[in-house]
């Protein structure tokens, strides 16, 4: 049974184990980079047998930083998110900082709720995902004056640096391949747009492409459909029983898409023999999936990677301009696209 009356291991305890003074242990957590190897070794190998935890919450009273950062992203049950987050997270790690995650499901009230839990837990930083928030998210941040990035989307006048693609870039992209294939009947399956400004912008670029060149999508041929493989093969096998069918299905993202093939191999059609499927995104396994997906590759990891570093130097350097960055999207010509 342990021994709850054993006295807690403190600073100087870990001082007196590693035969330093406490103010070096100190500059061991907050900066490691002036220490020697192996001064730094011996102090971790106190710490470790101590068990010593610092107090953080002491620690942010006296002005000292957290070392977490805050991270509110839509969801986490997609890939592509999950790789920018793994990226963000592996880049603050990198300038000695760990992550809160939080996901609100598209949610701007709770997004809200769990910014203040975040500010409320001293995160020394926040990255929101897309460009658009409630306003008192926006009044949250400014009022309390915290470095905050926001990822995904791309927008040189953004509200805070962003780091992200260009999303309209990305629908006007995939639009512009399909017509340069000789399409004209084009049916569209998107994600719904309400609380989510990448898919907007996506679809909106899409549609206007193809207004542009001519090509109106009719009623019936335009889906709205949940971020589910299972919802889009049931969607898109609505659309592919219409007569007459369009030649050329255009997704806002590759998880549409992947249901698209789904659906497109139940009702025993060929793609793109068929019917031609696009997605946005290159989510794993795009590449991999039969027949390999034509898309628009936007680099999660890259986004993730520039956030958490633009980030941590906003924290660290507070003086310096933050500049956003723009993760250009790339279209990426598979088999399940070809010309009519």
């Amino acid at each position: 049974m342990a021994d709850k009356d054993h006295k807690k291991a403190d600073i100087i305890s870990v001082a007196k184990a590693a035969k330093v003074s406490p103010s070096t242990v100190s500059r061991y957590f907050n900066h490691p980079d002036l220490l020697k190897h192996a001064t730094k070794r011996r102090i971790e190998r106190a710490v470790r047998a101590q068990g010593y935890i610092r107090n953080r919450a002491a620690q942010t009273i006296h002005g000292i930083r957290s070392g977490t950062v805050g991270i509110l992203v839509p969801t986490i049950d997609h890939t592509i998110f999950a790789e920018a987050v793994q990226a963000f997270s592996d880049a603050v790690a990198e300038e000695g900082f760990t992550i809160l995650l939080a996901s609100h499901g598209y949610d701007l009230q709770r997004e809200y709720a769990i910014l203040r839990k975040f500010l409320e837990h001293r995160v020394d930083g926040i990255a929101l995902t897309g460009l658009d928030h409630d306003e008192a998210v926006f009044q949250l941040i400014d009022s309390q004056n915290i470095p905050t990035v926001m990822m995904w989307n791309y927008a040189a006048d953004a509200r805070y640096p962003s780091v992200g693609a260009d999303n309209a870039l990305a629908g006007e992209m995939i639009a512009a391949h399909v017509l340069a294939q000789g399409h004209r009947e084009v049916a569209c399956l998107f994600a719904p747009s309400e609380g989510n400004d990448r898919a907007k912008a996506r679809s909106d670029a899409i549609l206007a492409t193809l207004g542009k060149a001519g090509v109106e999508v009719p009623a019936a041929w335009m889906r709205t459909t949940v971020y589910s493989i299972s919802a889009s093969k049931r969607d898109a096998m609505a659309l592919f029983a219409l007569t007459p069918r369009p030649t050329a299905l255009i997704c806002g993202n590759d998880i549409l898409a992947t249901g698209a093939l789904y659906a497109a191999a139940a009702m025993g059609l060929q793609v793109p023999e068929d019917i031609s499927v696009t997605g946005i995104g290159d989510f794993k396994g795009s590449s991999e999936i039969e027949p390999a997906l034509t898309t628009v590759r936007l680099p999660a990891r890259r986004i993730g990677r520039e956030a958490g570093l633009t980030l941590a130097g906003a924290i660290k350097s507070p003086e310096q301009e933050v500049v956003g960055i723009s993760c250009a999207p790339e279209l990426v010509v598979r088999r399940s696209c070809q010309p009519v």
